[in-house]
C-alpha cells in the first residue's frame, strides 16, 4: 500500500504569509522611524515658533500657546503610536515563533512518512523475491505457462504498482523537498514546524487587516514626507533635542507667565468694567450739576476775561473801573487841556489790547496840534509828569465826588519837576496856584532849586553827620 501525499491544513502558513508577515514588520519599523522624524520635525518647529513669539501682547501669546498645544498633542498620538508599532512587532515575533514550532512538526511528520516509505519499498522487494519463486516452482509447462502468464501479469500490474509507487515517492519526495524549501524560506527549521506555526483564519484575516491598515499608514506618511515643505525640513541639518527642550522649556515659562497676565488682565478688566458702569451711574447723575457748572464756568471765564467770547478779555471788574476811568479822564483833561497850554486831553479807550495783555484800561493822548490820538509811551519826560498829575487831581475829584464825603484837602506832588521846561513848569504850578486858591494844600516834594523861589513856605531837610534836621522857610 503506497503512502498518501501530505495534504495541506487549513492554517498552513505559506511562503506569501510569512513574507507578509516580514513586510509588516518591516514596516512597522519605517513606520515608527518616520514618526520619530515627525517628532524631531514638530519640535523643531516648536522651538522656530517659540523664538518667533517675543514679548508680544498677551492674546497673541494665548493664540500661539494653542496652536503649540494642538502640534504637541499630534506629536504625542504620533509617539503614542511607536509603542502600538513595538507591540504589532511583538505579536509578528510570537506568530513566527507559533510558525517555526509548526514547521518542524512537519518536518517530523515527514520523517515519519519518510521511514514508513522506506519500509513499505523493503515490503515490496521481499513480494517481488516471493513471486521469482513462486514462478520458479510450476509443476508443469503450462502451469507454468499459465503460472507464468499469471505472474507476467502479476507482474505487469506489480511493475506499474511499482512504478506508480516510484512516482509517488518522487513526487512526495519533491512535494517534500518543496515543503522544506518553503519552510526554510518561510524561516522555519522543519515543514512540520511551519505547520505547527500555521496561523488560525481568523487570525491570518486579522493580521491581513494589521498590515493592510500599516500600508495605507505607510502611504500617508509617505505622502506626508513628499510634501515640499517636510523635504526642506528634512534637508535642514538635525534640531538638538537639548535646545528643543530647552526651547521648549523656556515656551512653557513664558505661555504660564502670558497665561497669569492674561488672567490679571481679565481680572482687571473686570474691575473697570465695574468701575466703568459705576462711572456711567455718577455721570448720568452729574448731568445736572454738570450743566450748571457748565453755566457758571462760562460765566466766570466772562467776569474773568478768559472766555473766547470775551473779546476784549476785559475782567467784570475792569470793566467796572473803565466807566470810572472815563470820568477820570474827563476831568483830568480839563487841568492837563491848562497845563499843556490846550495842547493836550485824555481820552479812554478799551481797545484789545496786544500780545495777550488785559484791556478796558487803556488811556490815549489826544493832540489838538496834530488832530490824533498818541500812546502815553510817546510822550516826553516832562509831558508825562504833568498827564500824570492831571490823572492824580482828576482821579481824587471823582473819588471824592463818589463817596460824598470831604474832599481832598491836601495834595503831595512827590518829583518830576526837574523834566519840565520853564515854561511848562510855570503852567503846572498855575495849575496847583488854582488848586490852592480852592482852599487845598499842596505840597511838592523836589530838589530843583528853581522851586525855592516860586514856593513861598518851605520846609527843608539837613543832612548832616549828626543827622537830619528840618528848616522852615517862608518867604
Amino acid at each position: 500500500e503506497q503512502p498518501a501525499g501530505a495534504a495541506a491544513v487549513a492554517d498552513h502558513v505559506d511562503r506569501a504569509a510569512e513574507e507578509a508577515a516580514r513586510g509588516g514588520h518591516q514596516a512597522a519599523e519605517r513606520r515608527r522611524g518616520q514618526a520619530d522624524l515627525r517628532l524631531a520635525e514638530l519640535r523643531e518647529s516648536h522651538a522656530v515658533a517659540a523664538a518667533e513669539a517675543g514679548d508680544e501682547p498677551a492674546e497673541a501669546l494665548a493664540g500661539a500657546a494653542l496652536a503649540l498645544e494642538g502640534e504637541l498633542a499630534a506629536v504625542r498620538a504620533e509617539a503614542a503610536a511607536e509603542p502600538a508599532a513595538r507591540r504589532a512587532l511583538a505579536e509578528a515575533e510570537e506568530t513566527e515563533a507559533r510558525l517555526r514550532e509548526r514547521q518542524r512538526a512537519a518536518e517530523r511528520r515527514a520523517a515519519v512518512r519518510a521511514s514508513r516509505h522506506a519500509a513499505l519499498t523493503t515490503e515490496l522487494a521481499a513480494l517481488r523475491a516471493e513471486i521469482d519463486q513462486a514462478r520458479s516452482g510450476a509443476a508443469t509447462v503450462a502451469d507454468r505457462v499459465a503460472a507464468l502468464g499469471g505472474e507476467a501479469g502479476a507482474l505487469g500490474a506489480a511493475t506499474t504498482a511499482a512504478r506508480l509507487a516510484e512516482e509517488t515517492a518522487d513526487r512526495r519526495k519533491q512535494a517534500d523537498a518543496g515543503l522544506a524549501d518553503a519552510a526554510y524560506r518561510a524561516g522555519f527549521d522543519t515543514p512540520r514546524a511551519a505547520a505547527e506555526a500555521a496561523l488560525p483564519a481568523t487570525e491570518r484575516a486579522l493580521l491581513r487587516r494589521r498590515v493592510d491598515a500599516r500600508e495605507a499608514e505607510r502611504a500617508a506618511l509617505a505622502a506626508a514626507l513628499a510634501d515640499p515643505e517636510a523635504l526642506a525640513a528634512a534637508a535642514e541639518p538635525p534640531a538638538d533635542p537639548e535646545a528643543a527642550r530647552a526651547a521648549l522649556a523656556a515656551a512653557t515659562g513664558r505661555l504660564r507667565a502670558a497665561s497669569a497676565t492674561e488672567a490679571a488682565a481679565r481680572a482687571r478688566r473686570a474691575e473697570l468694567d465695574a468701575l466703568s458702569t459705576t462711572a456711567a451711574a455718577d455721570a448720568t447723575d452729574l448731568a445736572p450739576l454738570r450743566a450748571d457748572s457748565h453755566r457758571v464756568t462760562r460765566l466766570a471765564g466772562l467776569t474773568a476775561g478768559t472766555s473766547p467770547e470775551n473779546e476784549y478779555r476785559m475782567r467784570l471788574e475792569t470793566y467796572v473801573l473803565a466807566a470810572r476811568l472815563e470820568q477820570v479822564a474827563a476831568v483830568a483833561s480839563t487841568r492837563l487841556h491848562r497845563m499843556s497850554a490846550g495842547r493836550y486831553a485824555l481820552v479812554h479807550t478799551d481797545a484789545r489790547a496786544a500780545h495777550r495783555a488785559r484791556s478796558g484800561l487803556g488811556l490815549l493822548v489826544m493832540d489838538a496840534w496834530t488832530g490824533r490820538t498818541r500812546d502815553t509811551a510817546t510822550l516826553s519826560g516832562g509831558e508825562s509828569f504833568f498827564v500824570s498829575l492831571a490823572l492824580a487831581l482828576g482821579l481824587a475829584d471823582v473819588v471824592a465826588e463818589e463817596a460824598g464825603g470831604p474832599r481832598l484837602d491836601t495834595l503831595f506832588v512827590d518829583e518830576g519837576f526837574g523834566s519840565l521846561d520853564e515854561q511848562s513848569l510855570d503852567e503846572v504850578l498855575d495849575v496847583l496856584d488854582g488848586l490852592r486858591e480852592h482852599d487845598r494844600s499842596v505840597a511838592i516834594v523836589s530838589h530843583v532849586p528853581d522851586l525855592r523861589g516860586r514856593i513861598p513856605a518851605q520846609l527843608e531837610v539837613v543832612k548832616t553827620r549828626r543827622g537830619s534836621t528840618v528848616r522852615h522857610h517862608t518867604g
